[in-house]
């Protein structure tokens, strides 16, 4: 052995390091986890109360109950307006209504009359009443009034016609309606024209010696002989 060899140290050994890098490769190759999307934080759910179900028998007692109280509500409405009708129809209040009860109407007296003949028109004055109203001293009508031999007669002063009303004509000493060119005598027969009978007459009395009373009545228009309204 040389001199030389034997004064040079020896020089410290280097450790090998192929498993570090054999670790470090591995960590490179490691694929890194992609980041995710923050997931929603879940909802809570509430769940909705449920009624208890109705018993079968319950439930057809409140609609037979229900279906009762429409029907009579329904009829009970109904039968109001009906009821009010014929209470109206049949109820004497509802009818024209004289100031004596007999259907006689006190329209003037004696002197009022012309003593000549002449006929004079007077308003026919009471009061009437229906289901739920009074009217007093309203006109409901007109007559004729005339002395003929000591006697009132009275005529309807609406023609039997079509229901005009007819007028007295002085000029003429007659009776004429307007409407059709219908004359009457002054105690009312035809004269001429297309009326279908004469001027229809009125019951008359005087009460009291000087109150001239008349049952007054209307008729219906177009017939042959009188027929009254009811």
């Amino acid at each position: 052995m040389d001199i030389s060899e034997q004064n040079q140290p020896e020089s410290p050994a280097v450790p090998e390091q192929p498993a570090a890098d054999e670790s470090l490769g591995q960590a490179e190759s490691q694929p890194v986890p992609e980041a995710t999307a923050e997931e929603p934080a879940p909802v809570a759910c509430r769940i909705p109360e449920v009624e208890a179900p109705i018993e079968p028998e319950r439930a057809e007692e409140r609609r037979g109950f229900i279906k009762f109280l429409c029907v009579a509500i329904g009829g009970l409405i109904s039968a109001l307006p009906f009821g009010a009708g014929i209470w109206a129809y049949l109820n004497p209040l509802t009818r024209e209504k004289s100031s004596s009860g007999d259907g006689f109407i006190r329209v003037t007296t004696l002197d009022a009359i012309p003593a000549d003949g002449t006929p004079a028109k007077f308003s026919v004055i009471s009061e009437k009443e229906d289901a739920w109203n009074k009217f007093k001293n309203i006109s409901i009508g007109a007559v004729y009034l005339r002395k003929e031999d000591g006697k009132v007669k009275a005529l309807h002063t609406v023609c039997p016609h079509l229901g005009c009303f007819i007028d007295y004509r002085a000029g003429e000493n007659d009776f004429y309606c307007p409407c059709h060119n219908s004359n009457f005598k002054l105690n009312g027969d035809i004269l001429s024209g297309v009326s279908p009978r004469a001027m229809d007459p009125l019951e008359i009395e005087v009460r009291n010696t000087s109150e001239v009373w008349v049952k007054f009545q209307n008729f219906q228009p177009g017939h042959d002989h009188p027929v009254p309204v009811i």
